[in-house]
């Protein structure tokens, strides 16, 4: 029982580290933006080395689901960003323009369903980075969230306008 469990935690650990090294190669590729033999010689040693050195600490690479489905998911996932982040600088830009001040703040709690702790923290990132929400605080299933105009004061409808689209790609990218 024993080799067997030593066994498969050495593939899971031999596993990650490909991971991480794939990932990091790739990203260093791109970075650099040339496939030059001496360019992609470098980004071997360094992303193994910083592979080797800090494969446990890059656990949000290891709970990614690296599938044809999950990378379509991120990509929607970053438009889906932009256009929320579009849509809320407008919304508090004519805020703020208007001379009688339209807000209604006050802190909501939504529920998300994601259960990876990774995709929980880019939920709350990207609220975070949507202009007139703010994650205050991430506890389990539950975000607290300072919205400057509450439009929803029941978890449901809060839910539903702040977490609902972006949950909808993180579900698939982490589950």
């Amino acid at each position: 029982m024993k080799v067997e469990t030593l066994g498969s935690e050495i593939l899971s650990k031999t596993r990650h580290f490909a991971e991480a090294f794939a990932t990091l190669l790739l990203f260093w590729v791109l970075l650099n933006g040339t496939v030059r033999a001496d360019v992609v010689a470098v980004g071997v040693l360094v992303a193994f080395v910083i592979a080797a050195l800090f494969r446990d600490g890059l656990s949000f690479l290891f709970e990614f689901r690296f599938t044809p489905r999950s990378l379509w998911a991120s990509g929607l996932f970053f438009v889906y960003f932009l256009k929320e982040l579009v849509i809320a600088n407008v919304r508090l830009a004519v805020i703020v323009s208007t001379p009688a001040l339209p807000i209604r703040p006050g802190i909501v709690k939504v529920r998300t369903r994601l259960k990876s702790r990774v995709g929980r923290l880019l939920l709350a990132n990207a609220i975070t980075l949507t202009p007139g929400t703010l994650t205050v605080a991430l506890d389990g299933e539950w975000l607290f969230i300072h919205w400057v105009t509450v439009e929803a004061d029941d978890i449901d409808a809060a839910t539903q306008s702040i977490v609902a689209g972006f949950e909808k790609y993180l579900q698939v990218m982490y589950g």
